[in-house]
């Protein structure tokens, strides 16, 4: 049996990368396949500590460094798996144990959920540290669309590409949908982090759009933890555009209490201005919901656009209040792409699906 250490992200805190380590983690497939140890590669407790460094967060990385060391004197491993970060304050601590795994002679296989290599390739720092870090590697990516982002410094041949999957909950489609009567409020959800770059901006002013259209019978949940956007000028926001009636906002939910607000919609919107593979559209898909977001990273390979949801231009809230217009007016069709989403959740973006996909890419290299 092939040994592999596996070196990557679990909760807390909470994002796509934990997730899937998670589900890495706990694989009785992967763990039945391969002799794997697993070390956290984590060193902040919350979303808001990331990029910030601090007495705590150096001990906890030291740490790291001394139990990555101590591991690979103790063991022969026939390959390292690593989840990298593109770049920042992240990147340049990856980089130290990228550098520890070639100082031992490991084989090295990165695993990208993010993105942004492309953005950063031209600062001779983050340059010279791509080259050394990709150097002699493998690569493992979500989506065929985000090949370019790394280009430069991997071959395609080196590269596998491994899109991420969700535990199904249901056998089942468990879901009402709504029949379009005049007494129905069109529901529209958001959930994801309150962030700018999630585009909850833009989602505001699209709902603006559709009130100054007339369209009045529609709600619009928020639903997420606090980030760069907080609930003053969120509420502020609202209230300037006269939507304190149609806009609200919950906070973070978790398990079934996040759940209840998949089941209430009629529709999942994530405008988000960056994104490599958002796991919030795989849950919408599984609950029988039609998907508006945004042509960014690799949501084009998850959203079929006019068959299981739309498409939509960067921050763009006309392109996308035309998009709600649309399956507002039009309850048939978006029963029909949410039957049609949650198909093709089902055929592609399992979790058992994403552990057999990488199983055969691990047990290839």
């Amino acid at each position: 049996m092939k040994k592999i250490l596996f070196i990557l992200h679990y909760p807390p805190p909470v994002h796509g990368a934990a997730m899937v380590g998670k589900f890495i983690k706990e694989s009785s497939l992967l763990n039945k396949t391969f002799d794997a140890t697993y070390i956290n590669l984590s060193t902040s407790k919350d979303l808001k500590s990331g990029g910030r460094w601090g007495l705590e967060k150096t001990v906890t990385f030291y740490n790291l460094v001394k139990q990555v060391v101590t591991t690979l004197l103790k063991n022969d491993y026939d390959l390292c798996y690593m989840t990298m970060n593109s770049h920042g304050p992240g990147f340049y601590k990856d980089v130290v144990i990228a550098t520890i795994l070639k100082l031992f002679r490991k084989k090295i296989v990165y695993h990208f959920h993010n993105k942004g290599v492309s953005l950063y390739q031209h600062q001779i720092l983050d340059h010279l540290l791509y080259r050394f870090v990709f150097k002699n590697t493998k690569s493992i990516i979500l989506s065929r669309f985000l090949y370019p982002d790394i280009k430069r410094y991997v071959e395609e041949k080196n590269t596998f590409i491994c899109p991420n999957g969700i535990p199904r909950q249901y056998d089942t489609l468990p879901i009402h949908f709504s029949t379009g009567n005049a007494s129905t409020k069109f529901q529209i959800l958001f959930l994801s982090n309150m962030m700018k770059d999630k585009g909850v901006w833009i989602l505001i002013e699209a709902c603006k759009i559709l009130l100054e259209d007339g369209l009045t019978n529609f709600e619009c949940h928020f639903v997420g933890d606090w980030y760069d956007i907080q609930p003053s000028n969120f509420s502020e926001r609202v209230n300037e555009l006269g939507l304190k009636d149609h806009i609200f906002a919950h906070g973070k939910k978790y398990n079934t209490d996040k759940n209840t607000f998949f089941l209430k919609a009629d529709v999942f919107v994530l405008p988000t201005l960056n994104e490599a593979f958002p796991l919030v559209n795989l849950e919408a898909m599984q609950f029988g919901l039609p998907v508006i977001a945004t042509i960014e990273g690799g949501i084009p390979d998850v959203i079929v656009d006019g068959e299981t949801g739309y498409l939509i231009k960067r921050n763009d809230p006309n392109d996308l209040a035309s998009k709600l217009k649309v399956l507002h007016d039009h309850p048939n069709n978006r029963k029909q792409m949410g039957y049609k989403g949650r198909e093709r959740f089902l055929s592609l973006f399992t979790v058992d699906i994403f552990e057999q996909n990488l199983t055969r890419i691990l047990n290839k290299l």
